[in-house]
Order: structure tokens, then sequence, then C-alpha cells
């Protein structure tokens, strides 16, 4: 079954831009041109993957995205407009798992549509797949990656799949330096990083505000300043 994307912009040329280059990929896709329709779509559809606009006419993309999150755990790429950093930490703060910029190519966009729904297929399936649980405890940390499922002193810890991701593969490691670049690569999958990249650093920012953790005095994620980050063994 074709996997069923969102789209929400309300410039009709980029929509419908995206809708033919998804659509030649075989996507099943569902485009509006504001939130309050895409609101009623997404309460009667289970979505895959939503792409949004973070400037709408009536709910603004950030006030979609929490929505969204407040029920959903699939992908959400935000669009945003070139060269607005805060807009691109806003997103992803608020549950977005990647943004693209505006002016994009859409085959960047298609690639980065793929890498997240390989992802979030891989996130769901393995609990049907593996039924042997496989645990990783760390201080107050636990984390079971068969039911992805975390708990911090024994409460619920609600992660997106790119904050599971993430925490994972520090936790596997730990004792190792992992780079920014390696966590982006591991995750994601595509060739969109540079060293000007910050969706890393702000899915760690992120984590840390969850873990209750701070740079300066780190109970789980450790800053190796110019190198990556680390959970010591």
């Amino acid at each position: 079954m074709a996997e069923k994307i969102l789209i929400v912009d309300d410039e009709p040329e980029i929509t419908d831009l995206i809708e033919l280059y998804l659509s030649n990929e075989n996507y099943t896709v569902f485009k509006f041109y504001s939130s309050k329709d895409a609101l009623v779509c997404i309460e009667d559809t289970e979505m895959d993957l939503a792409i949004l606009d973070i400037m709408l006419p009536d709910i603004n993309g950030f006030a979609l995205c929490q929505k969204i999150r407040e029920k959903y755990t699939y992908p959400v790429i935000m669009l945003t407009a070139k060269d607005e950093e805060i807009d691109k930490i806003t997103g992803l703060t608020l549950g977005a798992d990647d943004y693209v910029t505006k002016p994009f190519r859409p085959l960047e966009l298609v690639a980065r549509v793929k890498a997240q729904l390989r992802r979030y297929k891989r996130y769901n399936l393995s609990k049907a797949e593996d039924e042997t649980e496989s645990i990783i405890i760390h201080s107050a940390l636990e984390m079971n990656i068969t039911t992805h499922e975390c708990t911090l002193n024994g409460k619920p810890l609600v992660l997106t799949p790119t904050e599971f991701s993430i925490l994972r593969i520090l936790l596997e490691r730990k004792g190792m330096v992992v780079s920014s670049e390696e966590l982006f690569h591991e995750i994601w999958k595509d060739e969109y990083y540079s060293k000007s990249n910050n969706t890393i650093t702000v899915h760690i920012r992120h984590l840390r505000k969850k873990l209750g953790d701070t740079v300066e005095k780190p109970k789980y994620i450790k800053t190796m300043w110019g190198v990556g980050y680390k959970i010591e063994a």
C-alpha cells in the first residue's frame, strides 16, 4: 500500500510541484492550502508523513506541527524561509524531524521524505519483528529497543523517533565519541550533511531538556567540543 503524505502550503505552485514529484514515486498525496482544512484530513486519515510550510494563512506550521505531535508520531518535515535559522530551531524543538529551506530542489525533498519513511518503518516494524526484548540501562535511564519505550527514574520518557534513534546510538556506543556527522548519516542515510547543519545539535538540546540534563554538568549526554557527543561508560 502506498504511503500517505500530507502537504500543507498556501502557495499552489509549490504544493503542486511537491505533489508531482511525490506522485511519481507512487506516494498518495493529500494537499491543502490551509491548516484548518488539513486538520480535518489528519483526524480522518492515517498519514505516514507530513510536509508543512511555516507561513500559513490561518494556523501557522509550528502550531500545526504541535497539534500533530499531540496524537501522532509520524515524521514531520518543515518548509522554512531561506536563512531563517530560528525557524529551523523552533520547528525541530516542537517535534519536527527535519526541515528543508526554500527555495529547494524537489529531488532533495524526495530524498529526505524517503529517508524519514525508512526510519519510521524501522521504528514501528521492529516491535513486531523482534520477539526478544533488548534493554539498555544507564543510571536512571532505561531503554527498551524492542518496544521503543524509554523510562527515566521509572517514569515514561516521551521521545520522537529521531530523539529515540540518537539516544539509542549513544547508549549502544557508551564510552565512545560519536560525531554529529556520524549521527546524521546513521539516522537519515543521505548525503545532505554539512558542517553548518545544526539538525543534530537541536535534537540533542531537546533530548537534554527531556533528560533534565545540562551542558555544564551532564548526567547523560556529554559534549566533546569540536568532536561530537558521548555517554560515559
